[in-house]
């Protein structure tokens, strides 16, 4: 579209619920894929504007990135490597499980983030966060691309402790509850880094359920997790910053909790009825997913793909801003002739006015 604005200021506008031309667009581990996207944007693979090209191509205007910093976990303390199945077409990314260093509830009850990993010096830590958001925007000017951790409160807790031990110790919110602080005061300084910083947006990320929904009692997340929340939102709204939440699995009972909390915008799983989400916060927070599974176009099951897509143009209608993607992932297994009817349907519907 001649003039339209840049795909990072049209990720920006949707975020901020601001008018925009087109409603956004991004996708994840589309890039497990290289030969079918060096095919479809015409750009070798190890072109130096590979990146740049096959974004652009499919107007992708959100990267999601998140640093945990400048200490590596493993280097520094105790973690649980669970292990990895094949994702990847070449199955290099499979890996074996370790021993959780973890051996009693009471080894979890005494544990302390910030004693166990340390944390790096806060001037370093946001200059290098800097230096990886000037990097991105020279490799990718047309994509806005966030800031954020991954191992944060619950998802650090994960990281630590693996889930069976995380599953037992949780049994006794008192005890656990200090706990799930010092990964919160881990997660606070790296949200103060960011919020340092000239990013734009910062995803708060926190893989706090299931796909059955929430694993502990709920009172753990509306008394414990889920106020946490609202303090590490505060510094990024003091410096100008948009939060987006994101989350695998069904958080939809605590939704309008993370909401009070202070997130601008949901990311989230097609687990999560999308028509739902647009009734209860299309017209107050940015929506990243949509109701396309990816489980769908792996199967071939076009018909009910393409339905997907054109029922969430219909649900943006009551939307203020959005970003459409996949939210459970293009996995490399999907058939290209799948891939391509996704984005020839998709794209053109994008447009707004």
């Amino acid at each position: 579209m001649s003039g339209e604005p840049s795909g990072a200021q049209i990720a920006l506008d949707n975020i901020r619920l601001r008018p925009a031309p087109r409603w956004g667009h991004t996708e994840f581990s589309l890039d497990y894929r290289p030969a079918y996207l060096a095919e479809r944007a015409g750009c070798a693979a190890d072109d130096p504007d590979f990146r740049r090209a096959w974004h652009d191509r499919f107007k992708l205007d959100l990267l999601w990135y998140t640093h945990d910093g400048l200490i590596d976990w493993a280097e520094a303390g105790r973690t649980t490597d669970m292990g990895h199945a094949t994702y990847a077409a070449d199955g290099s990314d499979r890996r074996d499980a370790s021993v959780c260093p973890f051996t009693s509830m009471e080894d979890v009850w005494q544990f302390d983030a910030v004693a166990e990993y340390g944390l790096p010096d806060f001037d370093e830590q946001v200059r290098a966060y800097e230096g990886i958001l000037r990097q991105a925007r020279r490799d990718c000017p047309d994509q806005l691309t966030t800031g954020g951790c991954y191992r944060t409160i619950v998802s650090g807790a994960i990281a630590a402790f693996g889930w069976d031990m995380l599953l037992m110790a949780a049994s006794d919110p008192v005890k656990m509850e200090r706990v799930f602080d010092s990964f919160f005061r881990r997660t606070l300084f790296h949200m103060r880094a960011w919020a340092a910083t000239s990013v734009e947006v910062v995803i708060q990320h926190d893989d706090f359920v299931w796909a059955a929904g929430p694993f502990m009692n709920p009172e753990i997340y509306r008394k414990v997790i889920i106020p946490r929340y609202a303090e590490l939102c505060k510094p990024l709204h003091d410096a100008g910053k948009k939060v987006l939440f994101c989350s695998d699995g069904d958080f939809t009972a605590l939704a309008a909790d993370v909401a009070e909390a202070g997130t601008d915008g949901f990311i989230f799983e097609p687990c999560m009825d999308f028509g739902r989400m647009a009734d209860d916060f299309g017209r107050t927070h940015c929506l990243v997913g949509s109701f396309v599974d990816c489980r769908d176009l792996t199967l071939g099951k076009w018909d009910k793909v393409r339905a997907d897509i054109h029922r969430t143009f219909d649900r943006l209608a009551d939307c203020r801003g959005a970003i459409l993607a996949v939210g459970n992932h293009l996995p490399p297994n999907i058939p290209d002739a799948m891939l391509d009817a996704y984005f020839d349907s998709l794209l053109p519907g994008l447009g707004r006015i």
